[in-house]
C-alpha cells in the first residue's frame, strides 16, 4: 500500500490523464484517492502545489521504466533507442503518464507556472538524451558533426507527438516504434 502522499499523486495523475488539468478540483482528487481534502492541503498546500508534485511524480515514474534501457546494452545508441521506445508501452502506468504529460503540456499554454515546470522537465529530458548522443559521437567519430542538443530536442518532440497519436488510436504502437527507430537512425547517421 503506498503512503498517503503517493496515493494522492497517483489519483491526481489518473484524473489528469482522464479529464485534463483545467477542470481538476482538489475535491475530485480527494474522492479518487479516498482521502480528505484537508489531507491534500496538508501535504501539498494548494492546487498549484499538487500539480507541481504530480508532474514530478509522473517524471519519477517515467524514469523508473525508462532507466531499464541501461540494462539492455552498454551501447549509447541502443540505450537512446530503448529509452525512447519505453516511453510508448502498452502498460497502464506508461499510458497514464503519457496522457497526463500531454494534458499538462496542453494546459501550460494558459498557465505560466505550469509552463515553467514543464520547460524545466523537458530541458532535463533533452539533456539526458543529448548526453547519450554525445557518448554515441565519442564512440563513433563518423558522428562528430551531429549537434547532440538539437538531435535530442527533435527526438523528444517526436516522441511527444507520436505518443499523442498512439494514445488517440491514430497510430499503432508498432508503427510508433518504427517511427522512433527510424528517427534515431536518421539523427545518428554519419554526415
Amino acid at each position: 500500500m503506498p503512503d498517503r502522499p503517493t496515493q494522492i499523486l497517483e489519483a491526481a495523475a489518473r484524473l489528469i490523464a482522464r479529464r485534463g488539468v483545467r477542470g481538476l478540483r482538489v475535491e475530485e482528487v480527494s474522492a479518487e484517492a479516498g482521502v480528505s481534502t484537508a489531507l491534500i492541503y496538508y501535504h501539498f498546500k494548494d492546487r498549484t502545489g499538487l500539480l507541481r508534485r504530480t508532474l514530478e511524480f509522473i517524471n519519477r515514474r517515467a524514469v523508473r521504466y525508462t532507466d531499464a534501457a541501461f540494462d539492455v546494452s552498454d551501447d549509447p545508441r541502443t540505450q537512446l533507442t530503448e529509452i525512447l521506445l519505453r516511453e510508448l508501452q502498452d502498460a497502464p502506468d506508461v499510458r497514464e503518464n503519457s496522457a497526463a504529460w500531454g494534458e499538462l503540456r496542453a494546459t501550460a499554454v494558459f498557465d505560466p507556472d505550469l509552463r515553467e515546470l514543464l520547460a524545466t522537465a523537458t530541458r532535463e529530458w533533452n539533456d539526458d538524451l543529448a548526453g547519450l548522443i554525445h557518448r554515441a559521437r565519442e564512440a563513433d567519430p563518423a558522428l562528430s558533426g551531429i549537434d547532440a542538443r538539437a538531435a535530442a530536442e527533435r527526438l523528444t518532440a517526436l516522441v511527444e507527438g507520436v505518443s499523442e497519436r498512439w494514445l488517440s488510436g491514430t497510430t499503432s504502437l508498432q508503427r510508433a516504434h518504427e517511427l522512433i527507430r527510424g528517427a534515431v537512425d536518421a539523427e545518428l547517421r554519419p554526415a
